[in-house]
């Protein structure tokens, strides 16, 4: 790790992120979390409404994004610790092993994240995510599409 690892916050935060990169889940997972944790991921593309989950959803779902993603990673660009306090600076990427909505396996999507955590006895107690998802594309149409769609249309 590098120098802004040195805080043993920061070093658990980032240890976390690597983690679920690797889609941990359980108590692998539940290991970085106070037992009262409550974690907040405001409005974004994926989730127009926002979430607030405590410590069992949240583990469902990192289950639940296992069957979504073929595989994801982040990584922590920059660091900021202060007390009991984190601030990362995040990019990732996720492989979509199915289809979603107009997304289809196989597309890459990408969000840059500002992540808030707050610590209490060396466990995330708090975590607030702004997660600015890069425009959602959806698939070009293949051919064989294509030509259903052209077929649909001939007389």
């Amino acid at each position: 790790m590098s120098e802004f690892h040195e805080h043993p916050n920061i070093r658990t935060a980032v240890r976390y992120h690597q983690a679920v990169s690797r889609f941990a889940v359980g108590e692998e997972l539940a290991a970085f979390f106070h037992p009262d944790a409550v974690h907040t991921q405001l409005p974004n593309a994926l989730f127009p409404d926002g979430t607030v989950r405590h410590l069992p959803a949240l583990i469902a779902a990192a289950q639940q994004g296992h069957k979504l993603l073929a595989e994801q990673h982040f990584e922590v660009i920059n660091t900021v610790a202060a007390g009991a306090q984190v601030a990362l600076e995040v990019t990732w990427s996720g492989t979509l092993a199915v289809s979603l909505g107009d997304l289809t396996a196989g597309q890459v999507l990408r969000a840059h994240i500002a992540a808030f955590l707050e610590f209490r006895d060396g466990k995330i107690i708090a975590q607030r995510n702004y997660d600015c998802y890069e425009r959602l594309h959806p698939a070009a149409p293949s051919e064989t599409d294509r030509q259903a769609e052209d077929g649909k249309s001939s007389p």
